[in-house]
């Protein structure tokens, strides 16, 4: 049974805490159970931001910081580079073979230490170029969280990509939502507002398959590693 505790860490402005939303409400979509506590400071760009997010296929006891993650996500090269984290070192307290994804187009330059740390835990480090796919494939860098979404959710397998775009939908439109109104004119300025943010969901969703595909042609979600990382887990 699928079970992983994950640590996200980024700056404001990222979408940081939507992306957390989205990875737990996908899962509870898909008929698995999650919880999530958003951390952050002062609410405003590039201030330190952290969620915290625990998805299993069974059932769920914890809520609350997750000390002991078996994933990292790293939405901003600054929360390693800058220490702009509420958690330092970045990968403190990762389990032994955990995962830590980083939003970067190519591998850091990590201290002697971390890099002989993360080698002693056995980690396994994916740099993945989030922020680019973003602006390729959505014309704008503010879909980075939906491209990290996309990437851990091939590498541990939760939610599915189906569970994934619903999340998306609800998100940006809510559950329920109906394009219709009282009036011919009411109508109209639905419609208007209902096709901009379908045109904002499928712009996010292409990211999401984008980042998802990237991973799976990298052959991170093949890890047995990360099958024994969740297993580990136990929520602790």
């Amino acid at each position: 049974m699928k079970r992983y505790n994950i640590r996200m860490a980024g700056i404001g402005g990222q979408g940081v805490v939507t992306a957390s939303h989205v990875m737990s409400n996908g899962v509870i979509i898909a008929g698995g159970e999650s919880t999530l506590v958003p951390f952050f400071g002062s609410e405003k760009r590039m201030a330190p931001v952290e969620s915290y997010v625990r998805v299993a296929e069974g059932r769920i006891f914890e809520i609350g910081e997750i000390i002991y993650p078996n994933v990292i996500m790293i939405f901003h090269t600054q929360v390693i580079t800058h220490g702009k984290s509420y958690t330092m070192p970045f990968y403190s307290g990762l389990k032994d073979e955990g995962v830590v994804l980083i939003n970067s187009e190519k591998p850091l330059e990590l201290e002697p230490d971390q890099a002989r740390e993360l080698r002693e835990k056995k980690a396994k480090v994916f740099y993945i170029p989030a922020s680019k796919l973003a602006a390729e494939v959505a014309g704008t860098e503010l879909a980075t969280n939906m491209a990290m979404a996309g990437a851990v959710a091939a590498v541990i397998g939760l939610p599915d990509l189906i569970s994934l775009e619903q999340s998306v939908k609800e998100r940006f439109l809510g559950k329920g939502f109906v394009v219709s109104g009282g009036t011919a004119s009411l109508d109209n300025v639905i419609e208007k507002k209902f096709g901009k943010k379908v045109e904002l969901i499928q712009k996010n969703m292409d990211v999401v398959k984008a980042a998802h595909k990237y991973a799976v042609d990298h052959k991170w979600n093949d890890l047995s590693v990360a099958e024994t990382a969740a297993l580990a887990a136990a929520g602790r």
